[in-house]
């Protein structure tokens, strides 16, 4: 068993999967994101999850999803953004090198619009946003070891910042 180098954490549109493409290319590893992991098993949109099963269900699967890629993935991993609700998840977590990609609303709503793929930020996506993010950031916080700002910054600008915040070098 071996740890992921890098586990990103953080809302949805703080660039998750596009900083941790970049970093595992960087780095010479594979990239993994749970979302994806679920997609794949389930063989349906996470939206699509949520409207016909619930949200409960869905956290199930991203519970199971996490601890599998936290015990079988070396790379970078992605973690969907409510991933860090789940108690034994943030447990998992503890003592790996995890970073909190953060973003402002402002920067969220550019990034994510309004999308409907996004089944939490459905109806009023800016008070949403703001309301998840009150409820997770100190979630999101308690498990990083290293905190990011995304906002105004580039793809490339935010992988060399997790690099030099963890003090890794790209191949």
């Amino acid at each position: 068993m071996s740890a992921p180098l890098i586990v990103l954490v953080g809302p949805m549109g703080s660039g998750k999967s596009t900083v941790g493409g970049l970093l595992a290319d960087r780095l010479g590893v594979a990239y993994r994101d749970t979302d994806a992991d679920i997609v794949a098993a389930q063989g349906r949109e996470i939206s699509d999850i949520f409207v016909d099963a619930g949200e409960p269900y869905f956290r199930e699967l991203e519970r199971a999803a996490v601890r599998t890629a936290l015990a079988e993935h070396p790379g970078v991993l992605a973690l969907g953004g409510g991933a860090i609700l789940d108690d034994s998840t943030r447990e998992l977590l503890a003592g790996l090198p995890v970073v909190y990609l953060s973003l402002d609303v402002e920067e969220a709503v550019r990034r994510v619009g309004l999308n409907q793929a996004r089944p939490l930020l459905a109806v009023n996506p800016r008070r949403q946003w703001r309301e998840l993010m009150d409820a997770r950031r100190h979630l999101y916080t308690e498990v990083a070891r290293v905190v990011v700002a995304t906002d105004e910054r580039t793809p490339e600008e935010v992988a060399q910042a997790v690099l030099d915040a963890l003090e890794l070098k790209d191949e």
